[in-house]
Protein backbone atom coordinates (compact mmCIF):
# COMPACT_ATOMS: atom_id res chain seq x y z
CA UNK A 1 0.00 0.00 0.00
CA UNK A 2 2.86 2.34 0.81
CA UNK A 3 4.29 1.80 -2.69
CA UNK A 4 0.94 2.62 -4.28
CA UNK A 5 0.72 5.76 -2.20
CA UNK A 6 4.21 6.82 -3.27
CA UNK A 7 3.37 6.20 -6.94
CA UNK A 8 0.15 8.20 -6.64
CA UNK A 9 2.03 11.03 -4.96
CA UNK A 10 4.65 10.98 -7.71
CA UNK A 11 1.96 11.29 -10.37
CA UNK A 12 0.35 14.17 -8.50
CA UNK A 13 3.68 15.99 -8.21
CA UNK A 14 4.44 15.39 -11.90
CA UNK A 15 1.00 16.67 -12.89
CA UNK A 16 1.42 19.73 -10.72
CA UNK A 17 4.81 20.48 -12.26
CA UNK A 18 3.30 20.25 -15.75
CA UNK A 19 0.58 22.72 -14.76
CA UNK A 20 3.15 25.08 -13.25
CA UNK A 21 5.23 24.97 -16.46
CA UNK A 22 2.17 25.66 -18.58
CA UNK A 23 1.09 28.56 -16.40
CA UNK A 24 4.59 29.99 -16.68
CA UNK A 25 4.49 29.54 -20.45
CA UNK A 26 1.18 31.42 -20.62
CA UNK A 27 2.74 34.20 -18.54
CA UNK A 28 5.68 34.38 -20.96
CA UNK A 29 3.20 34.71 -23.83
CA UNK A 30 1.61 37.64 -22.01
CA UNK A 31 5.01 39.26 -21.53
CA UNK A 32 5.82 38.82 -25.23
CA UNK A 33 2.49 40.39 -26.21
CA UNK A 34 3.10 43.33 -23.87
CA UNK A 35 6.60 43.90 -25.29
CA UNK A 36 5.17 43.93 -28.80
CA UNK A 37 2.45 46.34 -27.66
CA UNK A 38 5.00 48.72 -26.11
CA UNK A 39 7.20 48.62 -29.20
CA UNK A 40 4.36 49.20 -31.65
CA UNK A 41 2.95 52.07 -29.61
CA UNK A 42 6.03 54.05 -30.70
CA UNK A 43 5.83 53.11 -34.41
CA UNK A 44 3.76 55.87 -36.00
CA UNK A 45 4.13 56.57 -39.71
CA UNK A 46 5.18 60.02 -40.91
CA UNK A 47 2.06 62.13 -41.50
CA UNK A 48 1.21 65.83 -41.72
CA UNK A 49 0.37 67.33 -38.35
CA UNK A 50 -3.24 68.15 -39.28
CA UNK A 51 -5.67 66.83 -41.87
CA UNK A 52 -6.34 68.98 -44.92
CA UNK A 53 -8.75 67.89 -47.66
CA UNK A 54 -6.21 69.12 -50.19
CA UNK A 55 -4.11 66.10 -49.21
CA UNK A 56 -6.58 63.77 -50.93
CA UNK A 57 -7.64 65.93 -53.88
CA UNK A 58 -5.83 63.71 -56.40
CA UNK A 59 -7.37 60.46 -55.17
CA UNK A 60 -10.31 58.73 -56.92
CA UNK A 61 -13.67 60.24 -55.98
CA UNK A 62 -14.85 57.36 -53.71
CA UNK A 63 -11.58 57.62 -51.77
CA UNK A 64 -11.94 61.41 -51.42
CA UNK A 65 -15.49 60.89 -50.19
CA UNK A 66 -14.26 58.31 -47.66
CA UNK A 67 -11.62 60.61 -46.19
CA UNK A 68 -14.00 63.61 -46.10
CA UNK A 69 -16.34 61.50 -43.95
CA UNK A 70 -13.72 59.71 -41.83
CA UNK A 71 -11.50 62.66 -40.82
CA UNK A 72 -12.60 66.19 -40.00
CA UNK A 73 -10.43 68.96 -41.51
CA UNK A 74 -7.92 70.17 -38.95
CA UNK A 75 -7.85 66.87 -37.07
CA UNK A 76 -4.50 66.02 -35.54
CA UNK A 77 -3.26 62.97 -37.42
CA UNK A 78 -2.10 59.75 -35.77
CA UNK A 79 -1.65 56.25 -37.15
CA UNK A 80 -1.44 54.53 -33.75
CA UNK A 81 -4.74 53.71 -32.08
CA UNK A 82 -5.89 51.65 -29.08
CA UNK A 83 -9.35 50.07 -29.14
CA UNK A 84 -11.23 48.53 -26.23
CA UNK A 85 -14.05 46.25 -27.36
CA UNK A 86 -16.65 43.74 -26.32
CA UNK A 87 -18.80 41.49 -28.42
CA UNK A 88 -18.98 37.92 -29.60
CA UNK A 89 -16.54 35.49 -31.14
CA UNK A 90 -17.61 32.27 -32.83
CA UNK A 91 -15.89 29.06 -31.79
CA UNK A 92 -17.95 27.02 -34.24
CA UNK A 93 -19.18 27.07 -37.82
CA UNK A 94 -21.88 28.77 -39.86
CA UNK A 95 -24.37 26.02 -39.04
CA UNK A 96 -23.42 26.01 -35.35
CA UNK A 97 -21.60 29.29 -34.52
CA UNK A 98 -21.27 28.70 -30.76
CA UNK A 99 -20.86 32.41 -30.12
CA UNK A 100 -19.06 33.27 -26.91
CA UNK A 101 -18.84 36.59 -25.09
CA UNK A 102 -15.62 38.45 -25.91
CA UNK A 103 -13.69 41.31 -24.35
CA UNK A 104 -10.47 42.60 -25.87
CA UNK A 105 -7.95 45.40 -26.19
CA UNK A 106 -6.19 46.05 -29.45
CA UNK A 107 -3.30 48.23 -30.55
CA UNK A 108 -3.09 49.07 -34.25
CA UNK A 109 0.13 50.62 -35.52
CA UNK A 110 -0.29 50.11 -39.25
CA UNK A 111 1.62 49.19 -41.30
CA UNK A 112 4.08 48.00 -38.65
CA UNK A 113 1.78 45.63 -36.80
CA UNK A 114 -0.94 45.05 -34.22
CA UNK A 115 -1.60 43.26 -30.95
CA UNK A 116 -5.05 41.91 -30.04
CA UNK A 117 -5.38 40.67 -26.45
CA UNK A 118 -8.65 38.89 -25.85
CA UNK A 119 -10.67 36.87 -23.33
CA UNK A 120 -13.52 34.66 -24.53
CA UNK A 121 -16.13 32.60 -22.70
CA UNK A 122 -17.23 32.15 -19.14
CA UNK A 123 -15.16 31.72 -16.00
CA UNK A 124 -14.93 27.92 -15.99
CA UNK A 125 -14.23 27.81 -19.73
CA UNK A 126 -12.33 31.06 -20.08
CA UNK A 127 -10.08 31.26 -23.14
CA UNK A 128 -7.47 34.01 -23.27
CA UNK A 129 -4.51 34.93 -25.41
CA UNK A 130 -3.34 37.13 -28.22
CA UNK A 131 -3.19 37.53 -31.96
CA UNK A 132 -0.35 39.74 -33.15
CA UNK A 133 2.01 40.85 -35.86
CA UNK A 134 5.15 42.90 -35.41
CA UNK A 135 8.12 43.32 -37.73
CA UNK A 136 8.70 39.95 -39.44
CA UNK A 137 6.89 37.72 -36.97
CA UNK A 138 3.30 36.96 -36.05
CA UNK A 139 1.42 34.57 -33.83
CA UNK A 140 -1.94 33.29 -32.58
CA UNK A 141 -1.78 31.94 -29.02
CA UNK A 142 -4.79 30.94 -26.94
CA UNK A 143 -5.03 29.20 -23.57
CA UNK A 144 -7.87 27.58 -21.65
CA UNK A 145 -7.82 28.72 -18.01
CA UNK A 146 -4.27 29.93 -18.63
CA UNK A 147 -2.84 26.44 -18.28
CA UNK A 148 -4.06 24.37 -21.25
CA UNK A 149 -2.72 25.40 -24.68
CA UNK A 150 -5.48 25.48 -27.31
CA UNK A 151 -3.82 27.24 -30.25
CA UNK A 152 -0.15 28.07 -30.78
CA UNK A 153 0.56 28.91 -34.40
CA UNK A 154 2.65 31.45 -36.26
CA UNK A 155 6.31 32.06 -36.90
CA UNK A 156 6.06 31.40 -40.65
CA UNK A 157 5.51 33.36 -43.86
CA UNK A 158 1.94 32.13 -44.34
CA UNK A 159 0.74 33.31 -40.93
CA UNK A 160 2.57 36.63 -41.32
CA UNK A 161 0.91 37.30 -44.67
CA UNK A 162 -2.52 36.50 -43.25
CA UNK A 163 -1.90 38.69 -40.18
CA UNK A 164 -0.82 41.60 -42.36
CA UNK A 165 -4.15 41.37 -44.21
CA UNK A 166 -6.10 41.54 -40.94
CA UNK A 167 -4.14 44.59 -39.84
CA UNK A 168 -4.74 46.45 -43.11
CA UNK A 169 -8.48 45.72 -43.02
CA UNK A 170 -8.98 46.89 -39.43
CA UNK A 171 -6.67 49.89 -39.65
CA UNK A 172 -8.62 51.09 -42.70
CA UNK A 173 -11.66 51.93 -40.58
CA UNK A 174 -10.15 52.39 -37.09
CA UNK A 175 -6.99 54.23 -38.15
CA UNK A 176 -7.86 55.86 -41.49
CA UNK A 177 -4.97 58.36 -41.38
CA UNK A 178 -2.55 55.54 -42.15
CA UNK A 179 -4.14 55.29 -45.64
CA UNK A 180 -3.49 58.92 -46.55
CA UNK A 181 -1.30 59.37 -49.67
CA UNK A 182 2.32 58.43 -49.02
CA UNK A 183 4.86 55.89 -50.29
CA UNK A 184 3.46 52.36 -49.95
CA UNK A 185 -0.19 53.41 -50.32
CA UNK A 186 -1.82 53.38 -53.77
CA UNK A 187 -5.49 54.18 -54.51
CA UNK A 188 -7.70 53.37 -57.49
CA UNK A 189 -11.43 53.42 -58.22
CA UNK A 190 -13.42 50.20 -58.67
CA UNK A 191 -16.73 51.96 -59.39
CA UNK A 192 -18.57 55.11 -58.32
CA UNK A 193 -19.00 53.87 -54.72
CA UNK A 194 -15.97 51.61 -54.22
CA UNK A 195 -12.31 52.51 -53.79
CA UNK A 196 -9.40 50.09 -53.82
CA UNK A 197 -6.24 50.68 -51.83
CA UNK A 198 -3.03 48.67 -52.05
CA UNK A 199 -0.68 48.78 -49.06
CA UNK A 200 2.94 47.69 -49.42
CA UNK A 201 5.24 47.30 -46.43
CA UNK A 202 8.60 45.57 -46.52
CA UNK A 203 7.96 42.23 -48.30
CA UNK A 204 4.18 42.30 -47.85
CA UNK A 205 1.42 43.68 -50.09
CA UNK A 206 -2.33 43.70 -49.49
CA UNK A 207 -5.25 45.04 -51.52
CA UNK A 208 -8.47 46.20 -49.84
CA UNK A 209 -11.76 47.52 -51.21
CA UNK A 210 -13.88 50.03 -49.29
CA UNK A 211 -17.53 50.50 -50.25
CA UNK A 212 -18.93 53.91 -49.31
CA UNK A 213 -22.35 55.54 -49.14
CA UNK A 214 -23.21 58.84 -50.81
CA UNK A 215 -22.07 60.58 -47.61
CA UNK A 216 -18.69 58.84 -47.74
CA UNK A 217 -19.51 56.60 -44.80
CA UNK A 218 -17.79 53.25 -45.32
CA UNK A 219 -20.36 50.46 -45.43
CA UNK A 220 -18.06 47.47 -45.74
CA UNK A 221 -14.49 46.40 -46.41
CA UNK A 222 -13.46 43.35 -48.41
CA UNK A 223 -10.23 41.77 -49.55
CA UNK A 224 -8.61 38.69 -51.03
CA UNK A 225 -6.92 37.26 -47.93
CA UNK A 226 -4.25 34.59 -47.67
CA UNK A 227 -5.91 32.23 -45.18
CA UNK A 228 -6.24 28.61 -44.06
CA UNK A 229 -9.71 29.16 -42.55
CA UNK A 230 -11.29 26.55 -44.79
CA UNK A 231 -12.29 22.89 -44.67
CA UNK A 232 -8.93 21.77 -46.03
CA UNK A 233 -6.95 23.91 -43.57
CA UNK A 234 -4.78 24.93 -46.50
CA UNK A 235 -3.48 28.44 -47.09
CA UNK A 236 -4.96 30.05 -50.20
CA UNK A 237 -6.52 33.30 -51.35
CA UNK A 238 -10.17 33.61 -50.30
CA UNK A 239 -12.67 36.41 -49.62
CA UNK A 240 -12.60 38.16 -46.26
CA UNK A 241 -14.39 41.25 -45.02
CA UNK A 242 -17.14 42.74 -42.93
CA UNK A 243 -19.85 45.34 -42.38
CA UNK A 244 -19.40 48.62 -40.52
CA UNK A 245 -22.02 50.61 -38.59
CA UNK A 246 -22.74 52.85 -35.57
CA UNK A 247 -20.25 55.57 -36.50
CA UNK A 248 -19.21 57.99 -33.77
CA UNK A 249 -16.87 60.95 -33.60
CA UNK A 250 -13.65 60.46 -31.63
CA UNK A 251 -10.94 63.14 -31.67
CA UNK A 252 -11.93 64.31 -35.15
CA UNK A 253 -12.36 60.81 -36.62
CA UNK A 254 -15.67 59.14 -37.51
CA UNK A 255 -15.20 55.50 -36.61
CA UNK A 256 -17.43 52.41 -36.62
CA UNK A 257 -18.37 51.16 -33.17
CA UNK A 258 -20.03 48.03 -34.61
CA UNK A 259 -17.95 45.73 -36.81
CA UNK A 260 -19.08 42.29 -37.99
CA UNK A 261 -16.64 40.29 -40.08
CA UNK A 262 -15.52 36.92 -41.26
CA UNK A 263 -14.26 34.63 -43.98
CA UNK A 264 -15.87 34.20 -47.42
CA UNK A 265 -17.40 37.67 -47.22
CA UNK A 266 -19.81 38.26 -50.11
CA UNK A 267 -20.42 34.55 -50.72
CA UNK A 268 -23.00 32.02 -49.56
CA UNK A 269 -20.43 30.60 -47.11
CA UNK A 270 -20.01 33.87 -45.20
CA UNK A 271 -20.95 34.22 -41.57
CA UNK A 272 -19.60 36.83 -39.14
CA UNK A 273 -17.45 34.91 -36.67
CA UNK A 274 -16.29 38.24 -35.23
CA UNK A 275 -18.77 40.75 -33.79
CA UNK A 276 -17.00 43.67 -32.15
CA UNK A 277 -18.72 46.43 -30.19
CA UNK A 278 -16.28 49.23 -29.39
CA UNK A 279 -16.17 50.57 -25.85
CA UNK A 280 -13.35 53.10 -26.20
CA UNK A 281 -10.90 54.42 -28.80
CA UNK A 282 -7.72 56.35 -28.06
CA UNK A 283 -5.22 57.76 -30.54
CA UNK A 284 -1.56 58.19 -29.67
CA UNK A 285 -0.72 61.72 -28.53
CA UNK A 286 -4.33 62.84 -29.00
CA UNK A 287 -6.57 63.88 -26.13
CA UNK A 288 -9.77 61.97 -26.72
CA UNK A 289 -13.19 63.55 -26.47
CA UNK A 290 -16.02 61.26 -25.31
CA UNK A 291 -17.56 59.39 -28.27
CA UNK A 292 -20.60 61.19 -29.70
Amino acid sequence: MALIAWIAAAFLVAGWLVIVRQVRKAALDDEDAQRAWDELAKRAVSLPDRFDLATVRDLPEPARRFFAFAIEPGTRLSSVVEITMRGQLSLGSKTDPKYQEMSARQLLAAPHGFVWRVEVGRKRMRVSGSDAMTADRSWTRFWLLRCIPLVRVGGDADHLRSSFARMVAEAAFWSPAFLLPRPGVAWSAVDSDTARVTVAHRSLTQTLEISVAATGQPLSVSMPRWSNANAEKTYRIQPFGGDLSDFRMVSGYRLPFHVDGGNFFGTADYFPFYKARVVDVRFADVKDDPPK
